[in-house]
């Protein structure tokens, strides 16, 4: 992909890498990543994940698209380490990105967005890098973290009110995955599957009246499962393009 002498402006930015928890995939993998184009140097509202703005935003921007690692919208919201390899270029420990679309490049895992292909490199090389288009990387899945966040259930903004409930999950954090999502429905007294819409996007037509009682299925690394219960997280008024608040937060 190409170089646009509007990214310079996002290799001015300081970098402050946080430190991985030990708590993370034991082995790196070798790849390939490119970059795309973006005005701001940030992500895309429109990706593939169904995240919307939260897509654009997370983790100050450096987010980006996978293929394979998209496990048919599974691997959204995930967060990886990547590192380049080309001396003199490249820091050490690379930076963490959050998955949040689906692309393909030039035999790569990720395309990143121009604020992360930025942060692989040391200071003042970042425009070195972005020569490149293309760079040989190692990555590993790492924890999310969200100190200051608790996981969110928003409301897509395609839900129809009362007749149509679509929800995405924002600010998951540790290394799950989210595999199943359940709605309780009081007149039949049993758990009803939501159908994974796109992405991390699940929806249900007809859903139960009143509050939403929702249960979700994670896998952890090790393939365990567990299911995480929250009750009255949605209100019976429930509004499109509304985020609520689980007071929860993964650990798994």
């Amino acid at each position: 992909m190409g170089f646009a002498l509007s990214h310079y402006s996002c290799f001015l930015w300081v970098i402050v890498l946080l430190p991985l928890l030990c708590k993370c995939q034991d082995t790196f993998t070798y790849s390939r990543a490119t970059y795309y184009g973006s005005p701001d140097c940030l992500g895309t509202p429109s990706g593939a994940c169904g995240f919307g703005e939260y897509g654009r935003n997370v983790n100050g921007g450096k987010v980006g698209a996978v293929s394979r690692l998209y496990r048919n919208g599974t691997g959204c919201g995930a967060c990886y380490q990547v590192r380049c390899k080309i001396p003199n270029l490249c820091t050490d420990d690379g930076m963490r990105v959050v998955v949040t679309d689906h692309g393909e490049g030039d035999h790569t895992d990720f395309i990143l967005s121009p604020r992360g292909f930025s942060m692989l490199a040391l200071p003042n090389m970042a425009a070195d890098l972005f020569a490149y288009g293309v760079v040989g990387i190692e990555y590993r899945r790492v924890p999310c973290q969200y100190p200051n966040s608790n996981l969110l259930f928003k409301v897509h903004e395609h839900s129809r009110f009362p007749d149509y409930l679509a929800i995405v999950m924002l600010y998951q954090a540790g290394l799950s995955d989210i595999t199943a999502v359940e709605i309780w429905q009081e007149d039949y007294q049993e758990w009803k599957g939501m159908r994974k819409s796109y992405g991390a996007v699940w929806d249900m037509a007809n859903p139960p009246k009143g509050g939403v009682n929702l249960r979700f299925q994670v896998s952890g690394r090790g393939g365990g499962q567990k299911w995480v219960l929250l009750w009255d997280l949605i209100p019976a008024d429930w509004k499109p393009g509304f985020s609520y608040d689980s007071a929860f937060q993964l650990d798994y």
